[in-house]
């Protein structure tokens, strides 16, 4: 029974790991918001230089990831230093930073359980409790690709929906209903961004769960030719 729910827990955590570590590697990677200000014009938007643009982008990589309660970015216009972001924004973005460190604290657990159970199965690894392995890994990438599939679907078919809903559950205040007008924050990173990066997240989870598919079911493979191929009455037959 014990065994059996920690099977059920490894197949859950596989499509939380890799969902969890991608959406980290997205929130410190600057590369995907410079992707936005050259896409959506950002730069125009905000009447804020390029330049200006990129060091406000880094700077919000460093603060998800460090102690600072709220984040003050500086852009020079028209010669002279002036905050980057308004109250609202700020504020917004100390809840977002707040969202991201639990989604980090959800990537190290599933990390650490995925890792003990995969150890565990080695221990005490005879050839069926690798072959259980592979096939709980099958099956929690195909559970995985199932996940995808239906956010997709959702994704393509109403995001705005989806995003709204998304805040609502994510957030206790509606601060994150900012003015594409005004704030500074939308203007950087519109809704049709964050689609954008929806999609770019679900594509790299989708080819690491074909890739732990594809690794699977080619030791499962192997192992039947290898079962076939051993003489009647010799060991491993």
């Amino acid at each position: 029974m014990l065994r059996q729910l920690a099977t059920v827990l490894f197949v859950l955590s596989i499509p939380l790991l890799l969902i969890t570590s991608n959406v980290r590697w997205a929130a410190n990677e600057p590369r995907l918001y410079e992707y936005s200000f050259d896409h959506y014009d950002v730069e125009a938007r905000t009447g804020v230089a390029r330049r200006e643009l990129d060091f406000a982008a880094r700077d919000l990589v460093r603060y998800f990831s460090d102690d600072r309660p709220t984040i003050q970015t500086l852009v020079t216009q028209d010669g002279r230093p002036v905050p980057l972001y308004n109250e609202r924004e700020t504020s917004h973005l100390r809840d977002v930073k707040d969202l991201f460190r639990t989604v980090f604290r959800a990537q190290e657990a599933s990390l650490a359980f995925v890792l003990a159970y995969v150890v565990g199965i080695l221990v005490w690894a005879s050839e069926a409790s690798l072959r259980l392995l592979a096939r709980t890994v099958l099956g929690a990438s195909l559970f995985t690709l199932a996940l995808l599939g239906l956010a997709a679907v959702g994704a393509l078919v109403g995001f705005d929906d989806l995003w709204t809903r998304f805040h609502l559950l994510a957030f206790t205040n509606d601060l994150w209903k900012l003015d594409p007008d005004t704030d500074h924050l939308i203007q950087m990173f519109p809704e049709d961004f964050w689609l954008d990066a929806t999609l770019l997240v679900a594509g790299l989870t989708a080819v690491e769960a074909l890739a732990l598919l594809a690794a699977s079911t080619a030791y499962l493979r192997l192992r039947l030719r290898w079962w076939m191929a051993v003489p009647v009455g010799q060991p491993g037959a």
